[in-house]
């Protein structure tokens, strides 16, 4: 954060300050709602969780250092001046609105129902090439995430490059109306959050009120080949479609899968062409890189540097981050999970050398269609031939239903197990060396333990 002043920030929340008036010029460096991440001169948001309310930690905040307390209850013999808000959650997202205004730097809006992360890698890898970039680290893309990550932009960053995650409608309203993105992003639209979006329709739109917040001339960039992205072709200003259909604004062709170790292919824009290395594998990647493109062209980068920044892009853990041990090839995609990703995910598998194991979960938010959703993941597996899949949880029943419709022979080796714990004990007598092992499923199920269980037995 960079020049705000607590007398500033009073305003720009609502809020009544409390203390030395002649501290109110202090200007605070950085703001935090975790009170272990407090340091001298930040500005420690108090905000009362499920389990955890953050105004018990006031005290200790002061004693490292803090500047100044933002809180909805007064407290008690404070060691420092305090501001008081009706609400410390809408005070955060009114002084991030009122942050990110006071920024000239561009920034990039990226939403979407898959694929939103490891787009903003690949856009944060190619702007890199040119700019000083912040970008959304982990998983704070939400209403409490994204105003901590607006606040990380610092005097040096040249450009920011922001990823918002949405359930229902109206959060991308309030998202946006913080982050003010002058380029706009939709990966796809597919199947997430149905339980309160129900339709795909319904996600379209939800996503799609990015645009109405964004500031004024903001470029829009979404997939073309996405049956219900393209519909936005009538849309004024229209905006810039990448995908594979040549007749798009720009486009891949003569697309190399180099198995897990990525693929290679034609870029084709309107500034020329190039030929790219993406070293992740996936079909899904040449969609990032291709939306990586677009946002590189219209940020003014050169063909060589957007090249340079694709090629230049590293996995991070939990999205498609290959592993390897003496043993087996880990394909670590187990950060969340819908129908779209992790059937893209076992496509990902299919290009593996060796025995093709998928250890699948649970997938969460899928309203009243899951037990389906789960058993057409089931088919997918099957019809792409893997060669073992292992599924944890009650809804992945389903799934082991699907495999077994389409594969009623048993040529497939196919289990089920109630929990990780059941998993993690026959793993040794299921795995074989040579193995090329995608762990997949939604947040709630941990699957990171598989993947350290593996990398563990696999060296």
């Amino acid at each position: 954060m960079k020049h705000m002043s607590l007398a500033e920030i009073a305003s720009a929340c609502g809020g009544t300050y409390v203390g030395d008036d002649g501290l109110k010029s202090v200007e605070v460096t950085g703001v935090v709602i975790d009170s272990r991440k407090v340091e001298p001169g930040f500005l420690f948001a108090a905000v009362k969780g499920e389990r955890v309310d953050g105004h018990s930690f006031i005290p200790a905040v002061f004693a490292k250092g803090a500047a100044c307390v933002l809180c909805e209850d007064a407290p008690e013999h404070p060691a420092g001046p305090y501001i008081q808000v009706a609400s410390t959650l809408k005070a955060l997202k009114d002084l991030a609105a009122y942050y990110r205004s006071t920024l000239t730097i561009p920034v990039v809006g990226i939403s979407g129902s898959v694929g939103k992360t490891s787009t903003k890698e690949m856009i944060a890898s190619i702007l890199g090439q040119h700019f000083h970039v912040l970008k959304t680290e982990g998983n704070f893309n939400n209403e409490i995430g994204l105003p901590l990550t607006i606040f990380r932009i610092r005097e040096e960053h040249e450009a920011a490059v922001l990823e918002m995650g949405i359930s229902d409608f109206g959060e991308m309203t309030r998202l946006a109306r913080m982050a003010k993105p002058t380029v706009c992003v939709l990966t796809n639209i597919g199947l997430c959050h149905l339980e309160n979006l129900k339709t795909r329709d319904g996600i379209l739109k939800a996503k799609t009120e990015m645009f109405e917040q964004a500031m004024p001339g903001a470029q829009i960039i979404v997939n073309g080949d996405d049956d219900k992205l393209i519909t936005l072709k009538s849309r004024t200003p229209k905006p810039t479609f990448f995908g594979l259909d040549s007749s798009l604004d720009l486009y891949a062709e003569h697309v190399e899968n180099l198995g897990l170790g990525g693929s290679r292919c034609d870029f084709v824009t309107k500034a020329g062409r190039f030929t790219a290395l993406i070293p992740i594998p996936g079909h899904h990647m040449v969609y990032n890189a291709l939306a990586g493109t677009a946002v590189g062209l219209a940020l003014g980068l050169t063909l060589r540097e957007i090249q340079a920044g694709i090629e230049a892009l590293k996995p991070v853990s939990g999205r498609n981050h290959l592993i390897h041990t003496e043993k087996w090839d880990i394909l670590d995609d187990c950060y969340n999970a819908n129908p779209v990703s992790m059937a893209a995910s076992l496509d990902v598998l299919t290009n593996a050398l060796g025995r093709k194991v998928a250890i699948l979960g649970d997938m969460g938010e899928l309203g009243e269609n899951e037990k389906l959703l789960h058993y057409n993941v089931g088919c997918h597996a099957a019809d792409d031939q893997i060669d073992a899949i292992f599924a944890v949880g009650e809804l992945s029943r389903e799934l082991v239903k699907g495999v077994q419709a389409k594969d009623p022979e048993g040529r497939l080796i196919c289990r089920h197990f109630a929990a990780k714990a059941e998993l993690l004990t026959a793993l040794p007598l299921l795995l074989l060396p040579g193995d090329s092992i995608l762990v997949k499923a939604s947040h709630f199920m941990e699957f990171p333990e598989i993947v350290e269980w593996l990398e563990r037995h696999g060296n």
